[in-house]
């Protein structure tokens, strides 16, 4: 970076062919003129650094400069100001830091006013003053939509990265149950054929359907893994002695068949018929087993979808009306189940049977439930709890969502509402959650505060109650 001062006369002919301020009086670009600095900065050098609130006024003529930021999915550009704009801190602003660094692009050429000149700048320049109002509030106004939509990106990805792994196991148990099954009604069908051939008499024919009903108890299930694996050995000698099929032994030691049962049948149906027998009755086994898993593998999915069909509110107008939060609060846990699982966190809800509707747009409560417990599920540690409670207090609807990690230093308590804020790692948060949270929760007529001491942290959220 370096100084260049120019001559007055060519810096008026450029203020007044300036984008934002060429329409002002010609008074006040002398005014800026006079008192101003020119500077060029060299590509790659920095206007602000990340953290540092910026000491001038400047007035773009040639270049670029770019602030970047990493949202959670790789540094990418939130703001930027080309010829023509004016940037750094201007009259009324609260002058409040950069998320990173602004960095110029390519060589730039700016007039720079001292921040300590902006009082005289609103005195002497009230045309130029209220230019820069004006485009502080475009700024302001595409610095929040842009905000906003990045966070629903992220929570997007959030929530589509939980869904994959909720859904991978069920789905998986469908797929891996109906293979099985189609293996098994063959086995099923190849022993019917045999038992056919057999010609059963009528008493044999109710031995093989006494030992079938012993299939539909599941006694074992009670046993310990070595209790399962003495019983399946068991039955494994036992038709081995009987010169029957050994892979039978697995899915009969998970039923009610005893080994009396099994000496009983034996004997009533006879060595040529025994092995059929048993793989028939073993393949009705399996069927019914894996038809059961399939079945509640097949209800896991649908529940999911209902949850997050509920959670995002897909059918429903993006307008006010009245919203049970339970719901969405219950929901919650079930899309960051993988995050609980893998910390063995435990998740506490304690919310009132009798609370009163919010008047809000439910998807955005949503989003505001989902950021406020998945943080906590991060600050707690392996085998953490979390505990969210919700009640109606002075016609208000309370929510509060306490963890206890190890709670927010006091001296950065204050800032975490900012933009940009966050102490996670680098890639792993993206210092907007609380800010969006705050700002969806004014939209409500909400408010949002935090309570933390080492071991307790708690955010309680109120909104108005609806009757």
């Amino acid at each position: 970076m370096s100084d260049q001062e120019t001559a007055p006369n060519p810096l008026l002919a450029r203020l007044a062919q300036h984008r934002t301020l060429g329409a002002a009086p010609a008074g006040e670009h002398l005014w800026l003129a006079t008192h101003g600095t020119m500077r060029v900065f060299q590509a790659g050098g920095v206007v602000t650094g990340k953290g540092q609130q910026a000491t001038a006024m400047i007035v773009l003529f040639t270049g670029h400069v770019v602030i970047r930021a990493d949202r959670g999915a790789g540094a990418h550009k939130v703001f930027e100001w080309r010829a023509g704009d004016v940037g750094g801190v201007m009259p009324y602003s609260r002058g409040s830091s950069p998320p990173n660094d602004a960095v110029a692009e390519e060589i730039t050429e700016v007039l720079s006013i001292p921040r300590d000149l902006l009082p005289a700048v609103i005195r002497e320049c009230p045309a130029i003053t209220a230019t820069l109002v004006h485009s502080m509030l475009d700024r302001a106004r595409q610095f929040t939509s842009s905000d906003l939509r990045d966070e629903k990106l992220v929570s997007l990805g959030k929530l589509a990265a939980g869904l994959a792994h909720e859904l991978n196991n069920p789905a998986s148990a469908v797929v891996r149950g109906a293979k099985l099954l189609a293996e098994s009604i063959d086995v099923s069908e190849g022993a019917a054929r045999r038992l056919g051939a057999a010609r059963l008499s009528d008493e044999q024919l109710s031995a093989i359907d006494a030992l079938r009903a012993m299939c539909r108890s599941f006694p074992t299930s009670t046993l310990s893994a070595v209790g399962r694996a003495d019983r399946e050995d068991e039955i494994a000698d036992w038709l081995a002695r009987h010169g029957g099929d050994e892979n039978c032994a697995g899915p009969l030691a998970q039923t009610g068949v005893t080994i009396a049962a099994l000496d009983a049948l034996a004997t009533t149906v006879g060595a040529g018929a025994l092995d059929a027998a048993l793989k028939w009755i073993t393949a009705g086994c399996n069927v019914r087993a894996l038809a059961t898993e399939i079945e509640a593998a097949a209800g896991r999915i649908h529940d999911l979808v209902g949850a997050v069909k509920g959670f995002t509110y897909m059918d429903h107008a993006r307008t006010p009306e009245p919203v049970d939060i339970r719901q969405g609060i219950a929901d919650t846990p079930t899309m960051l189940g993988a995050k609980t699982r893998a910390k063995s966190v435990e998740v506490v809800l304690a919310l009132d049977a009798d609370l009163p509707c919010a008047h809000a747009v439910g998807a955005e409560l949503n989003q505001v439930w989902m950021n406020l417990i998945d943080n906590a599920l991060d600050a707690v540690g392996v085998e953490g709890r979390v505990v969210v409670t919700a009640s109606e207090e002075l016609g208000r609807v309370v929510v509060r969502i306490t963890d206890n990690g190890p709670g927010i230093p006091a001296d950065i308590q204050a800032r975490i509402f900012e933009p940009f804020f966050t102490t996670k790692g680098v890639g792993k948060g993206t210092g907007l959650g609380l800010d969006i949270v705050r700002r969806l929760l004014h939209r409500h007529e909400g408010e949002i505060a935090v309570e933390s001491v080492p071991g307790r942290t708690e955010f309680q959220v109120r909104l108005p109650a609806e009757r």
